[in-house]
């Protein structure tokens, strides 16, 4: 059975109040998928492509989290948006992108409750084995033991999104949705989660979808890889299969040697640089 399944699929966003042309005419947005099917299977997967090609809009569609204007999605072949909030979430785990949290709850408090109520009844195995249960085992991978006592809002950055991770784990969803789940970490750090959560997926056979800009990473970790073009188009397969030189370069519009040095840049950004370098030349 195929993981994620969207058939004949439409979506697009609201018009913007405001949002108008030349003529004052309300702009009204294209389509982010315009009668799509498409089947994914149950793998460790990352979503690349440039910032506004449909990553973000993928994962939500696939999680339940926004409706379609026609058009299904299934997960594990459960229509995932008409089911009840908590199969939902026992279904597809969500970390959006650059969340905030109002409360101040402390940190060691909310990490329990989530492992408490969630799928694993706070009753799991370490995944390495050196750790007493799964609990203990995130916080130390994710370096969490310095801010246990510590609320949300006294959080840095960085230290919210390794949070985010833990929760996503002791949940213990059938599948887990990343959007750029790491981009305020540290290069380290990065690289200690991702080797954790391909550990976590591997043992527990839970599916992950994430999207990030980080391509080195992508090509280490991933088993699939889906490309996403701004025209829309996507490409799905290993990373050696999708992430050629050729691909990249028709999907971010500038030389892949510009993204090995500038991958946490925006496609504008990149556009520009490209421009100018262009300019220079002549």
């Amino acid at each position: 059975m195929n993981c994620i399944e969207f058939s004949d699929v439409s979506f697009k966003y609201p018009p913007v109040e405001g949002d108008v042309d030349e003529n004052g005419k309300q702009i009204e947005p294209a389509f982010v998928f315009d009668h799509f099917t498409g089947a994914i299977p149950k793998g460790f997967t990352s979503l690349i492509g440039p910032n506004g090609s449909g990553k973000s809009t993928f994962l939500l569609l696939a999680s339940g989290r926004l409706a379609p204007q026609s058009g299904s999605c299934s997960l594990y072949g459960q229509d995932i948006l008409h089911l009840p909030e908590e199969q939902k979430n026992l279904l597809a785990s969500v970390i959006y992108q650059n969340m905030e949290f109002e409360s101040n709850d402390k940190v060691y408090e909310l990490l329990h409750f989530v492992y408490e109520h969630g799928a694993l009844k706070a009753n799991a195995p370490s995944v390495r084995g050196a750790e007493k249960d799964l609990l203990a085992e995130v916080i130390s991978v994710f370096e969490l033991d310095k801010v246990l006592q510590h609320g949300l809002k006294e959080l840095s950055k960085g230290e919210i999104q390794r949070v985010l991770l833990a929760f996503s784990l002791l949940y213990g969803s059938a599948s887990i949705f990343m959007d750029e789940p790491m981009f305020a970490m540290e290069p380290a750090q990065k690289e200690t989660a991702l080797e954790y959560l391909k550990e976590y997926a591997d043992k527990t056979k839970t599916a992950f979808f994430i999207s990030m800009h980080e391509l080195d990473l992508t090509r280490k970790y991933a088993e699939n890889v889906i490309l996403f073009y701004p025209n829309r188009d996507m490409d799905f397969g290993t990373p050696e299969e999708v992430m050629t030189d050729e691909a990249l370069e028709k999907a971010y519009g500038v030389p892949v040697s510009m993204l090995k040095k500038g991958e946490d840049m925006t496609r504008e950004e990149l556009v520009q640089s490209a421009n100018a370098i262009l300019a220079m030349q002549k």
